[in-house]
This record gives C-alpha cells, structure tokens and sequence, in this order.
C-alpha cells in the first residue's frame, strides 16, 4: 500500500512536471531517478541476483542521463527566452508602425487582421517551434509557466522521480518479506494481492488529493467543484486510457520483477523513448531550437538507450 501512495504522488507530480520541463525531458529524468535509487535497493532486496558488473555501469549511465536531461531543459528554456523577446520586439516595431496588437497575436491594419508570421491568416495555428506557438500554447494551458523559474519544473521532476523509485522496492518487500515481518509459516503475498492493495492506495491518494486540489489548487490554477468536474467529459476518455495503460503496465514490470528479480524489471523505465517520439514528432517539442540543445538531447537519448540495454543484460532468475 505504501507502493502504490509513492506512486500516486508520482504520477500527479509529473503532470505537472510536463507542463514546466517538458514531456522528454520529464521522462528521462524520472526514469532515470527511480533506476539509479530503485534498481540499487532492489538489487540488494533481491540477493544480489542480478550481474552486478552489468547492473551497475547502466545505474552509472541512467545518472548520466539525468545530468543530460538537466541539460537540455535549461538549453530549451534559454532558447525559448530568446524567441519571445525577439517576439517582443517586434511587437515594439509594428505598434510603432501603427499597428495593434489583437487578442489571438495577429496585428490590425487598414487593411484589416494580419498575422506577422503567417500572413494575413491568423485563424491558423502557429507552426511548432515558433514564438506564436509558444504562446498559443502558454494560452492554451491551465498551468502558466512564463516567468517561471526553471527550477521550480526540475525540483517537481526530481521529486517525482524520488516516488517512483520506491514503489518497485515496497512492492518487492510486499511479495518477498525480506525484512521477515511475517510470523514463521504465514505465506508471502502473491503478485496478484499484492497489485491489489497496490491500487487500491493508489485510487485512494489520487482521489483524496485531486478533490483537494479542486478547491485548492497550487501553482495559480483557477478554483473549481467537484460537480463541475464531473461534468467535464473534455479529454476524460484520454485519462481514462492513460490510467489502464499506466495499470496494466504496472502489473506487467510486477510479474516480471517476481521472476527475474525487480532491478531488471526496471528496464520497463525505456517508457521515455516513446514519450519522445511523442513529445518531438506529435507535439513540437525542441522544435527550432539551437544546436546545443539538439547535440544535448541526442546525447540524452543516446545514454537512455544504452542504459536500458545494459539493466536488461542484468537479469537474474529467482531461485
């Protein structure tokens, strides 16, 4: 149960983790953090059953990609600084020219709406990359992030990390006792009643903290109800998918973990290789951004990969 409340606060922290840091970079720092704290402890729980010689230099690339992921996060948001005082100056020259400014970023002139990067169109979204896009999407988004230090995204991306890596090793202690709590002769938990009380807490937390923050919500966010959110069916069937995907997949790296030992399980952390495919291809991500920034992420990604081969070539078999 202690599991499955370490991942509650995980994964609302990394909601709003996403939103400051990106969805790549969020990613491979908490993946990286839950391998480099929770596949050590688990490795320990677990007798030593995995290759210790190959274990290890993955952890050792794993940290090296959370330095990276640190990286690239504060190489984008100086890159993004650039393209919105850039924006802001040209918006200085074209008010000087007669022109004003309108509410969705296109400018009036006697010849009536003209957007100053896409003509005279501004029904059209902005392209990836772009200053206009960035602004659309800070718009577009419940948690405002201009102006923000980016400390504040690293500081909640890091202490999500911290929850995700100690759910595997609660739940290692659940099915295993390594700690011997149980009296002599009582049987150890199996997977499946163990997963049971795992989100059962997790339900509970989530439920328990997200009402909470309805009527109290942090980082500036507007006051709602609980009935106005019920009401609220505006991606529902979205989160409704994410949270079976999260579920089933938990259930998997779980039985995985039962059978060649938990620190290996931990190769289920390759999750960030498909959030960026997401996050560049489908959502902009790093767009137009400056070459230090693409040469850091590639490096990123690179070590990820690596990493997630060596934690695999670690299994062990459980005796």
């Amino acid at each position: 149960m202690i599991g499955g409340i370490v991942l509650s606060l995980g994964n609302l922290a990394t909601q709003y983790a996403w939103a400051f840091v990106g969805l790549s970079v969020t990613e491979v720092v908490t993946s990286s953090i839950t391998v480099v704290i929770g596949t050590t402890v688990n490795y320990f729980l677990d007798g030593k059953i995995n290759k210790a010689e190959i274990l290890f230099p993955g952890v050792g690339c794993f940290l090296i990609a959370v330095c990276l992921g640190s990286a690239v996060h504060a190489s984008n948001a100086a890159d993004n600084r650039a393209k919105l005082n850039a924006l802001s100056k040209m918006n200085e020259v074209e008010a000087g020219n007669g022109l004003v400014p309108s509410l969705n970023g296109a400018y009036v002139n006697e010849g009536g709406l003209k957007d100053v990067e896409r003509g005279s169109r501004p029904e059209e979204k902005a392209k990836p990359g772009t200053a206009d896009f960035l602004v659309q999407l800070e718009n577009r988004r419940s948690i405002k992030v201009f102006g923000k230090s980016t400390v504040i995204g690293l500081g909640i991306t890091f202490f999500a990390g911290f929850c995700f890596s100690l759910f595997t090793p609660a739940f290692n202690l659940a099915t295993n006792d390594q700690w011997h709590t149980l009296k002599k002769g009582v049987p150890h938990l199996s997977v499946y009643t163990a997963f049971f009380y795992f989100s059962l807490s997790c339900f509970f937390v989530a439920l328990v903290l997200n009402i909470s923050f309805l009527y109290r919500p942090v980082l500036n966010l507007p006051k709602t109800t609980f009935k106005a959110y019920i009401n609220d069916w505006n991606g529902r069937g979205w989160a409704l998918l994410a949270g079976l995907l999260c579920g089933f997949g938990n259930g998997l790296q779980f039985m995985g973990g039962q059978a060649a030992g938990y620190a290996a399980a931990d190769s289920v952390q390759a999750l960030p290789l498909v959030s960026t495919f997401w996050g560049i291809l489908l959502f902009g991500e790093y767009r137009k951004s400056s070459k230090r920034t693409y040469i850091l992420l590639i490096g990123m990604l690179s070590m990820f990969i690596v990493a997630v081969g060596v934690l695999m070539a670690s299994a062990g078999h459980r005796k």
